[in-house]
This record gives structure tokens, C-alpha cells and sequence, in this order.
């Protein structure tokens, strides 16, 4: 499997955001397939609605969630807890990417399995090197079993 077919799900509300998400991804040349929720209701139905799943495959598991908290619908907390619930999805890595200054969404997204939380930088430049130092670490340092859906556990 390629970097291009590995899925980072990107759960975000900002158009804005998920440009210079998509932005940053390209100039880091971090070429996984980015496929974006835009909002935590959309993000719970990629994850788990079998009629999606199986129009997709297997193969379309990500590999890393990015989730913003502050959506509209199903707030990124929720996302959390469901993602954390389901043997299915519950070792897939999720970085909380998110411009909360709050200490409470950052002591339960931990709480709820979160495994990194940064907050978004406003500059652009600032921005890319944390996508850089995200992808480098998540998508090439960090192992994780062979299979992260459950399947065979």
C-alpha cells in the first residue's frame, strides 16, 4: 500500500483550515490520501456507517485522525468517545488539532484517548512545521500494529 492510499481523516469545520491543512500537507510532501469531515457527524459516519464501509473496503481505515473539537452536530469530543468505544477504531491514532485555549477540552481529550493535542498556530509557516513535525512523527516514527481495525484480534 502506498503513502497516497493510507487515509489521513481530517475532521474539520473550516474551510479555511482545511486549506492550509491541505496546504501544509503538500508542502511537507506528506502525500496520504486526505479525505475531510466537516463536521463530527460526518467524521462518526465515515468511521462507522457499514454501508460507506463497504463501499470503500477495508483498505480505507485511516491511518491518523486530525479532529478539530469545536464542530457543529457532534462535537469533537463525541468523535473521541466513539472512536474509543469500538475495538474497530480505537487504536487508530487521533491528534487533536484544534485553537481551544480551554484546559478542559485538553484534559478530556486525553481522558477520552485522544494522543496528542496541539493547538493550531496562526501563522502559516508556524503551521506547516507543526504538519511537518506531526507527519514525521505519526505517518513515518511511530509504529503501530498491523492492524488497527480490530480485525484478527
Amino acid at each position: 500500500m502506498t503513502e497516497a492510499d493510507k487515509v489521513i481523516l481530517l475532521v474539520e469545520d473550516s474551510p479555511d483550515d482545511v486549506e492550509l491543512t491541505r496546504r501544509a500537507l503538500r508542502k511537507n510532501n506528506i502525500t496520504n490520501r486526505l479525505v475531510v469531515a466537516s463536521d463530527g457527524a460526518e467524521a462518526i459516519e465515515y468511521l462507522f456507517d457499514p454501508t460507506q464501509r463497504a463501499a470503500r473496503g477495508r483498505r480505507s481505515w485511516p491511518v491518523l485522525i486530525l479532529l478539530d473539537l469545536k464542530l457543529p452536530r457532534v462535537d469533537g469530543l463525541e468523535v473521541l468517545r466513539r472512536r474509543q468505544a469500538d475495538p474497530r477504531t480505537q487504536m487508530i491514532p487521533v491528534v487533536v488539532l484544534t485553537s481551544s485555549q480551554e484546559e478542559q477540552d485538553l484534559v478530556r481529550s486525553y481522558r477520552l484517548g485522544a494522543n496528542s493535542y496541539i493547538r493550531k498556530p496562526v501563522d502559516f509557516q508556524e503551521f506547516s512545521e507543526t504538519v511537518r513535525q506531526m507527519g514525521q512523527y505519526w505517518l513515518t516514527l511511530n509504529q503501530l500494529p498491523r492492524k488497527t481495525d480490530g480485525a484478527g484480534a
